[in-house]
């Protein structure tokens, strides 16, 4: 195995160097792209020197990023989107998004305690999302019946997407996120062990942890992402707004180098190869098969099981899943809202979708003539079966990106799909 070729700085910026991009990164699956730009020379091809550090939670990911110890970083889809606007408590510091880091690639996974509950009730480990839940939903009132302490669940971070599709599920079969579990945040390297002492009932966190929980006999994959909405966004490339401002050569560099780096890393024949580089333990850690799994979107659901094909469960670079639809943004708003992390304001619209920046991924791509989509939003769900699209090539083709429940995400009347959630703006 070849040695790591990016210098892993232990502190600060190195933002002296005008060819050197400093990027934060968590120990996750999902951070494949930035790792391949680095180790496989495409950074280095656009006379860049990538700098990456290895980071244990996304509250470190926000303040170094915010504070500009990172130039760039490896972060969750709504959290640029949360620090423009100042929400939760964040420092308002104006953030860009201007390449999304894949599709997908996180699960839910309860404790084996709790799944052999589900289990004894009829649950099946195959079921869809929405029968999966309904169990859980039973098993949740019986709880209350019985006086018994809520279910302890864990996310990763409040403004994630993995705190809002869990939300989303639990809500969707009646169970209040707010009052009928507890919800509590913890770093995706603790959640295994958190879940093996007993501390949370089951988490929604990114590869490898849940296949990791797996893997130690301790947990059980009810659903991923990608069940719950296919080819939904999940990290992004996140940096302030002033750097992109600043530095738009070294920027573009940095977004041409990401997406050759995407298109290598989702073919299947460097899959081995870039498991072999992520469990390197200055990037992922452990096990390569398990990782190689993740890349592969073959999952074990539960000790001891056969793997299990799971459409788009993490997508790298096809479905124009590098590109930075401002209607992800938009959702993710939506879900702030719809949460209370947030109070609607309708001219808050226009500084979500301007955090997602399609502008800046194609004035960076045109230069080497990848293929654009024409439209900068699009509506999320409304694609049941692979659709070509108009793109600067004709070629492109999204979907199938349905949300669980059917419902549709319109980013030009984000005030009607919130009434129907029942929220009252």
């Amino acid at each position: 195995m070849m040695a790591p070729t990016a210098h892993m700085a232990l502190d600060g910026n190195c933002g002296d160097d005008s060819r050197t991009v400093t990027i934060g990164f968590i120990p996750l699956v999902d951070c494949a792209i930035v790792v391949a730009a680095a180790e496989r020379g495409f950074a280095e091809a656009e006379g860049l020197r990538l700098s990456l550090v290895r980071e244990t939670s996304w509250a470190n990911i926000r303040d170094r990023a915010m504070l500009g110890h990172f130039d760039a970083a490896h972060m969750l889809a709504p959290l640029p989107i949360a620090s423009t606007l100042g929400a939760g408590g964040h420092l308002q510091v104006p953030m860009v998004a201007p390449f999304s880091l894949g599709l997908g690639g996180n699960a839910i996974t309860l404790s084996e305690r709790l799944w052999s509950a589900l289990e004894a009730g009829g649950a099946d480990i195959d079921a869809d999302p929405a029968t999966m839940v309904g169990h859980l939903a039973r098993h949740v009132a019986r709880r209350r019946a019985d006086g018994a302490p809520p279910l302890t669940l864990a996310t990763v971070y409040p403004f994630s997407g993995h705190n809002y599709e869990l939300r989303y599920w639990l809500a969707s079969a009646g169970i209040d996120p707010d009052a009928d579990v507890r919800l509590v945040v913890l770093p995706p390297p603790y959640m295994v062990d958190a879940l093996a002492e007993g501390q949370v009932d089951g988490f929604c966190v990114g590869e490898p942890w849940n296949s990791t929980a797996v893997d130690r006999g301790v947990g059980v994959i009810v659903a991923s992402k990608s069940a719950l909405w296919r080819q939904g966004p999940d990290k992004v490339l996140g940096l302030r707004k002033q750097f992109a401002d600043d530095h738009p050569e070294r920027l573009g560099a940095l977004l041409r180098a990401l997406h050759r780096a995407a298109r290598w890393a989702a073919d299947p024949a460097n899959h081995a190869d870039l498991a072999g580089i992520l469990a390197q333990p200055a990037y992922v850690g452990g096990d390569a098969e398990l990782l190689l799994r993740a890349l592969q979107g073959r999952i074990v659901r539960r000790r001891g099981a056969a793997a299990v094909e799971v459409p788009d469960f993490l997508v790298l670079h096809d479905h124009a899943a590098n590109f930075p639809w401002q209607s992800h943004a938009l959702w993710f708003w939506s879900q702030m809202v719809r949460w209370g992390q947030i109070p609607y304001r309708r001219d808050d619209a226009d500084a979500v979708r301007m955090v997602y920046r399609p502008d800046i991924y194609r004035a960076a791509l045109s230069a080497i003539a990848a293929d654009l989509p024409n439209a900068s939003a699009k509506v999320e769900g409304a694609l049941r079966a692979a659709t070509p699209v108009a793109s600067s090539s004709g070629r492109m083709v999204l979907g199938p990106d349905g949300f669980f429940d059917g419902r549709l995400f319109d980013p030009d009347d984000v005030e009607t799909y919130l009434r129907s959630l029942g929220v009252d703006i």
